[in-house]
């Protein structure tokens, strides 16, 4: 069959439901609901003959009649969004099904007009998506899916983690996957029946179960995209963004190079402990203080800040080897921009890590914060994340960790080799 009697059809799947973002296709931006700026967009694209949209809930279902869209209902129990598109090429005929989720605002019609252009090419290709460069900053973030080619662009493997990896330099090339494909019609009627392989369940990507049962993914390399919409966030950077506004870019840990810690709560279980002469006792957890030197070690500071002071504490700090430190505070919003200015760096670049109301002033001076497990709720809401580790148990450590990896200066972590570098400075 020549190219030009091949029919593409883009499917656009709207589901209401979305944990993080309940009702997403049908939030305003710039005055439409989102999935209508991604179907005009689709029907910019030139080789496509069919654009619709497949949604599982009415209200989206009316919305989209309502701008003069094309619909079709769907199932609302789909395991995954190439399931829904193989119930849609039952009510939709044609050779090659072009997903684009309907979460993607800022998508160029160029892109999907290369990834057909490429399937209608050369059809021997089963499967096709894009990929565009990035960083080594964003390759390193798990949620970032990465993708690795052979030489005729087809996909070796697709993975979270940073692949290929940079044993020897960090002058590895990183492609990002986007999540876009074009199916033939064949792929998508035998895809449900497929079984799920263990590195589909593992990576949580659903374009591996087409890989393990032999299909060749074919990935179109294009310019570096715009932001999908997945959380409230990413919902007002994209308003800015297409409205013309100047974006504030949050900080990430990968920016992160001073961490503000409070003791008892989150080093400590928040006991404290008495004999006749006073206080003089605290349980601290080892593995936050080898947290501390790994960071300090790395060139990220550590900084103690605690409303209370005491021998054992200032002992404890000491020991550590950290030289940042501020006891008996009553202002700790004053105390953090302190310690910024020794350490020489700026909010963006500053975390920090509490357990109850006296650190929200704290919070509110640092660019992130963190919660331990066990931290009343409001504090949790106040946070910009909640740790999974409650304090005194390795809250500090699990930060610490994070930081690291999302720097990719977690060797010390992961190796004998790594670890040996820095272990004779090392105090826990």
């Amino acid at each position: 069959m020549s190219s030009c009697e091949q029919r593409v059809a883009i499917v656009i799947p709207a589901r209401f439901g979305s944990t993080r973002l309940p009702g997403k296709p049908l939030a305003d931006i710039a005055g439409k609901p989102m999935v209508q700026h991604v179907y005009e967009r689709a029907s910019q694209v030139s080789n496509a003959q069919i654009v619709i949209i497949a949604t599982d809930d009415e209200r989206v279902a009316e919305v989209v009649r309502g701008f003069g869209g094309e619909c079709v209902m769907t199932s609302p129990d789909h395991p995954s969004g190439t399931d829904r598109l193989a119930e849609v090429m039952s009510q939709v005929d044609a050779d090659i099904y072009i997903n684009l989720q309907g979460d993607e605002p800022m998508v160029r019609p160029t892109d999907i007009e290369a990834l057909a252009a490429g399937m209608l090419a050369d059809t021997t290709v089963n499967v096709g998506t894009l990929c565009h460069p990035i960083d080594s900053k964003e390759a390193a973030n798990p949620n970032t899916v990465k993708v690795v080619l052979a030489s005729n662009g087809n996909a070796l493997y697709f993975s979270r983690s940073l692949i290929p990896y940079p044993r020897d330099s960090e002058t590895a090339t990183f492609l990002k996957h986007v999540g876009v494909y074009a199916y033939r019609r064949q792929v998508l009627a035998e895809y449900p029946n497929l079984p799920q392989p263990m590195m589909e369940h593992t990576e949580k990507l659903e374009q591996l179960r087409l890989m393990a049962a032999g299909y060749r993914i074919r990935a179109f390399e294009v310019e570096p995209t715009g932001p999908g919409v997945d959380t409230p966030e990413c919902l007002e950077q994209v308003r800015a963004l297409m409205s013309g506004e100047p974006v504030a870019l949050k900080p990430t840990l990968a920016d992160i190079r001073l961490v503000i810690t409070d003791v008892d709560g989150v080093l400590t279980d928040g006991g404290i402990y008495y004999d006749a002469t006073g206080e003089c006792l605290k349980r601290f957890h080892v593995r936050d203080g080898m947290g501390m030197r790994l960071l300090e070690e790395n060139g990220i500071r550590v900084a103690v800040l605690s409303g209370r002071d005491s021998a054992t504490l200032r002992k404890r700090v000491a020991d550590l080897g950290i030289t940042l430190c501020q006891f008996g505070v009553k202002d700790k919003l004053k105390a953090c921009t302190q310690l910024m200015t020794e350490a020489g760096v700026n909010a963006n670049q500053t975390a920090c890590i509490g357990d109850d109301c006296i650190d929200l002033p704290a919070f509110s001076a640092c660019g992130m914060s963190f919660a331990v497990a066990d931290a009343p709720t409001y504090v949790k809401a106040a946070a910009t994340q909640t740790l999974d580790a409650a304090g005194g148990t390795g809250a500090f450590r699990e930060l610490a960790d994070a930081i690291l990896c999302a720097q990719n200066k977690d060797d010390a972590l992961k190796s004998a080799i790594g670890y040996s570098k820095v272990m004779s400075v090392m105090a826990q």
